[in-house]
Order: structure tokens, then sequence, then C-alpha cells
């Protein structure tokens, strides 16, 4: 592993560069398929390979149930509004309440990811939620949207997990970018979700630039590079990577002790924030034995 000084040049914040859009609002017809096929492509030669290829299959479903799912619920305009006069994210994952579309996207995840390759673990994992009434899995939706679950339900979170995003991601996606302002360090603007790592993009007008991608709504989000992600400290800011492997790098940060991966979008456009996240848990491993803790959150990552 190798500490690099982070000295390159911030491009949003030379003048003669176009100032980065904010945000950028998920895909949700392309978002679960391209990531379907990164893991795929992650999973040849892997020491994770049964797990990526499990996670393929995932995402493929992810991206198969989507038609003729019913709309979400409209966010009503007085919420809109309020949420933009006191800076908080429209999407309320706080009080999120099951509506005809999330039910619907998860009992359709749930029966379609049956037919899928995966570990005996995974697979119990999946007969559990699937049998579960209606108050276990509401249990379980709201421990996913608080980021804590329990270690000895993981596996079964996860699939809780990959509905929640498909929601979400079709709720992201009907929001007006040009609505969304900041709300706070490491917080999405759409959905107050924690990002998964960031990117340096490879966009035509702002190279380098640099996104939050959310962990649930898959929105980016632009994040000054000279900045910790998680505490918004600008000192003892240094990026550690494995050797031969610099297009993904480790933040770290003195100040907050942790830690949020980097993905490098201009030496490689194929890198995907959750797919690549869970492809490099070598890094997390060495960077944690630096004594930094894990910013990054990742549902498919859950007890790392």
């Amino acid at each position: 592993m190798s500490s690099v000084d982070p000295t390159a040049p911030d491009p949003s914040v030379i003048s003669n560069i176009p100032t980065p859009q904010f945000a950028r609002l998920p895909d949700p017809g392309q978002l679960f398929s391209v990531r379907e096929a990164r893991f795929a492509a992650l999973a040849e030669g892997h020491d994770l390979a049964p797990y990526l290829k499990f996670l393929s299959g995932l995402c493929g479903v992810q991206a198969a149930i989507q038609g003729g799912l019913p709309e979400p619920d409209a966010i009503a305009s007085e919420a809109l509004e309020r949420a933009r006069q006191h800076g908080m994210p429209p999407l309320d994952r706080g009080h999120f309440t099951a509506d005809a579309a999330f039910t619907a996207t998860l009992d359709r995840l749930l029966a379609v990811a049956a037919d899928i390759d995966m570990p005996g673990q995974a697979r119990t994992a999946l007969e559990k939620v699937t049998k579960a009434d209606a108050d276990g899995r509401a249990r379980m939706v709201e421990n996913v949207l608080a980021e804590a679950i329990p270690v000895e339900a993981l596996a079964e979170h996860i699939f809780i997990a990959a509905a929640l995003q498909v929601h979400f991601v079709r709720l992201a996606a009907r929001l007006d970018a040009k609505s969304l302002q900041p709300v706070g360090d490491g917080v999405c603007p759409s959905c107050g979700g924690a990002p998964t790592a960031t990117v340096l993009v490879n966009w035509p007008r702002t190279p380098g630039a640099r996104y939050c991608s959310c962990s649930l709504c898959g929105t980016l989000w632009n994040y000054v590079r000279s900045k910790c992600t998680l505490c918004g400290s600008t000192r003892k800011i240094l990026f550690q990577e494995i050797e031969g492997a610099g297009n993904i790098k480790a933040e770290t940060c003195d100040d907050c002790h942790g830690y949020m991966k980097v993905l490098n979008h201009q030496k490689d456009d194929r890198l995907d924030p959750v797919a690549d996240d869970v492809a490099t848990l070598g890094l997390d491993l060495l960077v944690r034995e630096l004594g930094f803790r894990r910013g990054g959150v990742n549902p498919f990552l859950i007890g790392y």
C-alpha cells in the first residue's frame, strides 16, 4: 500500500473550468443492468467470484423487475417546498412508508431472485424474507434505511436493500436535479443517504470533478476534492492505495479517522461505485489495519 499526497488541482475550484452541475439523477433503466455487467466482469478470476456472480444476478433481477411496476406515490408539492426552504432532502427516508409500488417491487424481486444461482446462506435468507409477515418485512426496511442492520440477520437484509434501491432510484429519477441543494457533508441531497464511494468523473465539460454516489437512490452529487467526504475537514487527508491498483484509492482523514473510496473514471470509466467497492474489499482490510473506520455504506458489504 502506498500513501499519496492529494496535491492534484481540484477542477471544481479552478476558474477557467466550468462549474460542475451539483447533482445528476439516476437512470433506473440503465443503472442496474450496467452494474450487473460490471459485477460479472469483476467475478472472473476473483477470490470472491461466487459472491460477485450472485450479486451480478441480483442486479440483473433489479433491472428486470421494473417493467410494469406501479408508479411510486407522488411527493406532495408542499413537502418539496418545505424541503427546499429548510435545506432537507425531498425524499424523507426517515418517514418512509411502503406504498403499492414498493410492495410490488419487493414481492417481485423476491420471486424472481429465487431463480438465480446463490450461495446456500443467501438461499436460506431469501426463504426467510419471503416467508416473513408484513411486520417482519417492515422492521427490516426500517433497519436498512436507518443503516442499523443486526449482525445475526445480515443476509436477509441484502434482499430488502436491493428492493429499496430499486424503489428509491425510481423516486430519485423523478426529482428536479436543479432544485437539489447541499444538505451536509456525506449526505445525499435527494434522500439523505450516505455515499457508497466517490467518483472522479470523466465528463467532457468537467473532467476530474468529484461526485459522491448515494448508496440508496443512486444520485450523484458534486463534492470538493480537497475536503474529507465524511467530516468536511481539509487537514491531514491522504490517499491510500494497493500497489498496481491506483484507479481506486481510499481517502483517509486523520480528523475523523474515517475513509471513503475514490474511483477514478479518467483511468477506467467502467468502474461502478457499488460493484467495485465490493471487489476491492482487500483495500478496506488494509486501511482498517491503519486505524481508519469505513465511511462508505454498501448494502452488499454489510458486516465489513
